[in-house]
């Protein structure tokens, strides 16, 4: 296949292609097993695959990049020639807003000027409190498990949820959180469904999954406009400049507040809407990635008796019989160790879509301009060349000296360049201290010992999660 290229520029080799069946391509391994497919994809033809799938007239070509070096030009060093304008980003900004996770040029870079401030170590760190309580109610909840078991697919879920609204909402939490349980399964599912499909009917005919999805989104947007309206009343006083350090306010106010109260003098404030949209994003964003995370440390922990008894061991050592705060990331690192290790092998978004609007030399292939881009930290974070034994839980891949040794882009499940998350530092302060006190009370047994796993808008267990707990003797 002749591939574009920019005038004059060398065109490199052919891009590998993965065989697929006649006329549809590899469009039912896709369905079936994203991330095997990328897996494989990989160990037949390398860092960059070129994989078909659909039937002709509808056809997709993903150009599927999985090297270290390649992940880091895609999001990095050529962030301007990959953008978020592909099929699926765009029903997600359908559903769940033009938010910092979905929106573009000067749109993002306006809202990421006004919402920065917001989440400085400093500020983030005054979350410490709310995270632990979450927690603690958890730990008491399973005090009452029936047989000792619990899911911690579940109930890492639960957790995560509890937490952000609490942080965003903050007395609203009760008001916000089981109408999020409730409709963010289904309108993630109606996104997914149409994010994968070649061809969509219209959003407002009035299909049953239309009308499922309409539903779920109003009674969730009605929640939040509800919640901002009455913020805007009681004036929302805080006052968050952008470019403000640390931001004005008290350390402690929701997330929220803050929110209504940024402004600049260049950027202006956000409107009503546009509130929403950051907050549906920041919901999403905020549980389902952490959650994961969480689940994945301790089931990989249940099933690793030596190292969790290694991590129990710092966190007594450490913690004592104190509640964790944020200083108390840096005391506790084989804990860290164990959350990337975690993070490695089940990152949460295990797939980065983009869409290339120049032709892009990457290594020795050329990807055309229009071409829509995969990035998978499922395969990077598996990659051998980079991880050794790729399979095999093995915390120590984190220590200092071997960290040192890797590409930055062996692995990224924050993403990075100009659009790495923004709440990388709350994501791991939330699992720090979560998993800390969690591990501190429980000792865990793997009941699943293999959870199947899937592709969704972030990687979602396929199947119970189930460990079997007791009181903790350390």
């Amino acid at each position: 296949m002749a591939v574009g290229t920019n005038s004059g520029a060398d065109t490199g080799t052919e891009v590998p292609g993965l065989t697929g069946v006649p006329l549809l391509g590899s469009l039912f391994d896709l369905k079936s097993d994203s991330l095997g497919t990328y897996l494989r994809a990989q160990h037949q033809h390398g860092d960059l695959v070129r994989i078909s799938a659909g039937p002709p007239g509808m056809r997709a070509e993903l150009y599927c990049v999985f090297s270290p070096a390649g992940a880091q030009q895609v999001l990095a060093t050529d962030a301007a020639r990959f953008r978020k304008d592909n099929h699926f980003y765009q029903e997600v900004r359908e559903s769940f807003g033009n938010g910092l996770l979905t929106s573009q040029d000067e749109d993002y870079l306006r809202q990421r000027r006004l919402v920065q401030p917001l989440f400085t170590r400093r500020r983030v760190d005054g979350y410490a409190e709310a995270i632990a309580a979450e927690t603690q109610s958890v730990i008491t909840a399973w005090g009452e498990a029936v047989d000792g078991v619990v899911d911690v697919s579940d109930e890492m879920m639960h957790l995560a949820l509890r937490a952000v609204a609490r942080i965003l909402f903050g007395t609203d939490v009760e008001a916000t959180a089981d109408v999020v349980a409730e409709c963010f399964p289904v309108i993630t599912d109606y996104v997914l469904r149409r994010g994968y499909s070649p061809a969509n009917i219209p959003r407002h005919w009035p299909t049953p999954g239309n009308r499922r999805a309409a539903a779920a989104m109003d009674e969730l947007y009605g929640v939040c406009d509800r919640i901002i309206a009455e913020r805007r009343r009681a004036g929302a006083g805080a006052g968050a400049e952008a470019g403000s350090g640390a931001g004005a306010g008290a350390i402690g106010e929701d997330l929220l507040t803050l929110l209504a109260a940024a402004r600049s003098s260049d950027d202006g404030e956000f409107d009503a809407s546009e509130l929403r949209d950051q907050v549906l994003i920041f919901l999403l964003a905020g549980h389902e990635t952490t959650a994961t995370s969480l689940c994945f440390a301790l089931h990989l922990l249940a099933r690793h008796p030596e190292q969790q008894d290694r991590a129990r061991e710092e966190i007594s050592r450490v913690l004592g019989d104190r509640t964790p705060g944020a200083a108390d990331l840096e005391r506790l690192p084989y804990l860290t160790q164990v959350l990337k290790e975690a993070m490695r092998l089940y990152p949460a978004a295990p797939v980065i879509g983009r869409k290339a609007v120049a032709t892009t030399r990457i290594g020795e292939h050329t990807i055309p301009a229009g071409a829509d881009v995969i990035l998978a930290p499922w395969v990077t974070h598996r990659h051998p060349a980079h991880w050794p034994d790729p399979d095999r839980f093995d915390p120590e891949r984190f220590s200092p000296e071997a960290e040192a040794g890797r590409p930055r882009y062996a692995w990224f499940p924050f993403g990075g360049g100009p659009r790495a998350c923004i709440g990388q530092h709350f994501s791991m302060l939330e699992s720090v201290i979560a998993l800390a006190m969690i591990l501190r009370a429980y000792e865990f047994e793997a009941v699943d010992t293999e959870i199947p796993v899937g592709a969704g808008i972030t990687l979602r267990t396929n199947g119970p999660a189930r460990c079997r707990i007791r009181r903790s003797n350390g």
